[in-house]
């Protein structure tokens, strides 16, 4: 039987290559089903891409699977279920599965599934043969501690899935104990056509980020077209910091510890740059060096101290001595790197060598001294052996401050790099040739650009099994991660210090927390806390492992690797072993090195017989504007008295307020400007009119009852309706008519942009433009309905209660909240947000529901559903 295979690729942390086509289309490959869902957990985010492929041909064909994860990531499982059987990657040390991989080497396979893909990302790869008519699941899962960088941590969501996807789901939970202080959506995937396809749900501590573009937004906005999307979402937030002392998480016997002052001044710098201008340095390398140097020199403050050394086969610094950074001063270093050239070989030793003896001179008490390195390729010429220059400046430095290198491009040695500047504190980063080189070292700069805290020491009495627990330095805008096991388990407390140097002064931070309100604190989110902590530390051993020799080497090594095994992590220790089904290929998955060779991504492929295939290329640009939906209305559980559920606000005054006696459902709405959602309660309705756009004859009406809505029904054009009741599904088409009970799974394509996706009790609906997720709930022993708004209608005149999509607040003194000009009394409660499966409960503003409907009920009560 012919093989033929067909080619799936899943960008990034994400995206599918669907094979929907047109409504109604087989195809050869028909991925039916694709789901993102990550969870962020004290910044701690796992997530799980999950894949349903249906070969729908009457012969055998091979499905690649491919999709690409953060490098700064580890994949911790991978599984294919076919035909009710499950095939679960295992992860070995690396040694173990050699023999399998070389084998696989040998016969011309590609062995190797992991490979490095532009600066973020890694591609993770494998492929299974299905037979004639069957389906196959792949479901991969990633682990990452989210980093802050310039005050923001980033969740990157890249999708590219080179086909629209009916059920193309994207879920992003966030829980953040202190609060979120902000949260944006950005990327572009977030331009004015898919805007009402990303919903944003904010509480204090927590927010929910979903992304459900239906198929023809797929193929119509700004980065689609036939072939589907090509872009990113990326959820930019940070938390609350109300104790300088940091933030405290335990669970399980493990804990976390994040710190991050911002109590303290700013500590003045002595920075020296040290710039490669060898030969290989020409072009656009020197250029966008020289720009980016002019820009930084106007980023320096005026009470930093700052040297120059350009260096090739000889060295030239622009003054002996570092001097301030004054205007005149300034002015002439500008002069100077606009006269920077390339030429000649490469001396790093005798340059790094300069630039320290140059800060070394120049000792400031109160002062933090830094030392930049840009180079672009490997030492050739002087003391030209790496294992020796290391040497030296180790010994040079001797542990006074932080050496950082920059490799420029990828003909530079950065394990050479790395490891040196891992002996002296600091970090290597690669510098991608590219139109943004100049922003990607403005961008380095400003991490370090602003030290708070000098040798900055962490203990933790009582607890053992430390990660990384002493810092040279603290950088406004970063944040000190420590993780560790509580092993005495007779404590009442848990107390943490932090002996630092601030700009004038010794300074502590001290805390004491009580074992019983912390152990536990994140019960709902098993093991986050120790995967965390195992995550961390086989990150830290792994750096550790490259500074040393001999038996220490190898004991750090065999660490890192028992960890790896036990959390089945794949490290550059470990491979994962995929095997598959009976006369299937083994394939061997090993984490790839920073700097090896970027491999092109492919597209969907026909057969080869048809000696098609669709190729992609290039990286994926990231868009830099925000994205500010408007508010999302969600209906929520029924009560007479909400106002004594939920904690109120310390803020909040405490006096009683009058509000209109009503009884009925609690609807909520939300909106990413504002981390409170407002909440009103509606009386029951037979007849209401939910939401309606008459550009394109889509209506929805609902009864409306105490607990929630008892019956939905669509009327979409003059030929589909949709009838929803607790029970059951009705779809009706011209004279056609199809049931569906909930519980099922099922799917259904229609003419005229037309789906239905039945998830047990949850049923998307996609109708032209607009696409609704039907929730069915229970509650004290009766069943209900909640529509969720995924998509708006295009038309701004949409009609309903859930065509309200405009509406801001505005918080005032004495529980006073102004909306759309309006001030009205407004109490604190809580409500269940049952836009979503979970139905959490969320604190929220309590308004009166003619202030946010702009009318009363019977404006939005109609002849019948």
């Amino acid at each position: 039987m012919d093989r033929t295979p067909v080619r799936i690729t899943l960008f990034t942390s994400l995206l599918l290559c669907a094979a929907s086509g047109q409504a109604g289309k087989k195809q050869d490959v028909d991925i039916y089903s694709f789901h993102i869902n990550s969870t962020v957990t004290s910044r701690y985010a796992i997530t799980v891409i999950t894949s349903r492929v249906a070969n729908r041909l009457n012969e055998s064909k091979e499905i690649h699977f491919e999709v690409k994860i953060p490098k700064n990531a580890f994949i911790s499982k991978f599984r294919m279920t076919i035909e009710e059987k499950t095939y679960d990657g295992v992860v070995k040390k690396k040694e173990e599965a050699q023999q399998q991989y070389s084998d696989a080497v040998s016969r011309g396979e590609s062995a190797g599934m992991i490979s490095s893909v532009g600066r973020t990302l890694e591609e993770f790869k494998t492929s299974v043969t299905v037979a004639a008519l069957s389906k196959v699941t792949f479901e991969l899962t990633y682990e990452e501690l989210l980093q802050r960088r310039h005050g923001k941590y980033d969740l990157l969501i890249n999708a590219q899935p080179m086909q629209p996807v009916a059920d193309f789901k994207i879920d992003v939970y966030i829980h953040e104990s202190p609060g979120i202080s902000f949260l944006e959506v950005k990327g572009g995937l977030n331009t004015k056509d898919l805007t009402n396809a990303v919903t944003t749900t904010r509480s204090v501590k927590e927010a929910w980020v979903n992304f459900y573009p239906t198929r023809d937004q797929q193929t119509s906005c700004d980065v689609c077209g036939k072939q589907g999307m090509n872009g990113d979402l990326i959820i930019t937030y940070d938390v609350e910091r109300p104790k300088p002392s940091g933030e405290l998480r335990a669970s399980d016997g493990y804990f976390v510890h994040y710190f991050a002052p911002t109590d303290v001044e700013r500590i003045p710098k002595n920075v020296v740059f040290v710039i490669d201008r060898s030969g290989s340095m020409s072009g656009k390398k020197i250029q966008q060096t020289r720009e980016a140097l002019l820009k930084i020199l106007g980023d320096v403050a005026e009470d930093d101290y700052f040297g120059l050394i350009t260096f090739d086969s000889k060295i030239e610094v622009w003054r002996p001595e570092l001097v301030q950074a004054t205007d005149s001063n300034l002015k002439s270093a500008k002069n100077f790197v606009k006269k920077i050239t390339d030429r000649g070989a490469t001396d790093i030793n005798s340059a790094v060598l300069k630039g320290v003896e140059m800060i070394n001179r120049h000792h400031r008490e109160g002062s933090a001294s830094i030392l930049i390195l840009l180079t672009d390729g490997a030492p050739n010429t002087g003391v030209s052996h790496p294992p020796s220059i290391q040497a030296n400046v180790k010994e040079a430095i001797g542990g006074k401050f932080p050496l950082y290198c920059l490799g420029f491009g990828f003909d530079v040695n950065y394990d050479f790099l790395e490891k040196m500047a891992l002996e002296n504190s600091g970090l290597a980063r690669r510098i991608y040739e590219d139109s943004d080189a100049d922003l990607q070292l403005q961008g380095f700069y400003k991490t370090v650009a602003v030290p708070l805290l000098i040798d900055v020491n962490l203990n933790y009495p009582g607890a053992a099994n430390l990660t990384q627990s002493v810092f040279r330095y603290y950088y406004n805008g970063s944040e000190i991660v420590v993780a560790g096991q509580i092993t005495d388990n007779s404590l009442e407390s848990f107390q943490t210090e932090v002996i630092a140097i601030s700009k004038n002064d010794k300074v502590t931070y001290q805390e004491s927390v009580i074992m019983k309100e912390l152990d536990g604190s994140l019960s709902e989110h098993e093991n986050v806390m120790q995967r965390l902590w195992a995550y961390l530390t086989v990150k830290q051993l792994l750096e550790k492992e490259m500074t040393l020799g001999g038996q220490e080497k190898d004991a750090v090594k065999e660490e890192a690797l028992k960890l790896s095994l036990q959390y089945q992590f794949v490290t550059p220790l470990t491979s994962m072993v995929v095997t598959k089904p009976q006369g299937e290929k083994t394939q061997i998955a090993d984490k790839p090195k920073e700097g090896e060779k970027i491999k092109s991504s492919f597209g969907l492929a026909k057969s080869r017989a048809s000696s098609r295939r669709n190729r992609v290329g290039g990286r994926t640009a990231f868009a830099k504007h925000s994205y500010h939906p408007g508010p999302r209305y969600v209906t929520l559980s029924a009560s007479v008295d909400h106002s004594a559920k939920g904690r109120r606000p310390a803020s909040q005054p405490r006096s009683a307020l009058l509000l209109p006696s009503v009884v009925g459902a609690r609807f909520l709405i939300s909106d990413n400007s504002q981390p409170k959602p407002l909440c009103y309660d509606l009386p029951p309705n037979p007849k209401l009119r939910l939401l309606k756009d008459p550009s394109s004859d889509f209506s929805m009406n609902g009864k409306l009852t105490l607990t929630g809505f008892k019956r939905i029904i669509i009327h979409y054009g003059t030929k589909h309706q949709l009838n929803l009741s607790s029970v059951y599904i009705r779809y009706t088409y011209d004279l056609n008519t199809e049931i569906f009970v909930w519980g099922q799974t099922s799917t259904k394509h229609g003419a005229d942009s037309v789906s239905l996706i039945l998830r047990d009790n949850e049923l998307d609906v996609t109708m032209g433009t607009v696409r609704v997720v039907f929730f069915r709930h229970k509650k004290d022993g009766e069943w209900f309905l909640w529509p969720a708004v995924q998509k708006q209608p295009n038309n701004a005149n949409a009609e309903g209660i859930f065509g309200k999509n405009n509406l801001q607040y505005e918080e005032l003194p004495g529980s006073m909240i102004k909306i759309n000009n309006v001030e009205v009394k407004a109490t604190w409660s809580s409500a269940n947000d049952y836009r979503r499966s979970s139905a959490p409960a969320l604190g929220c503003w309590l308004v009166p529901y003619q202030i946010i409907l702009g009318g009363n009920i019977s404006n939005f009560t109609v002849s019948r559903l």
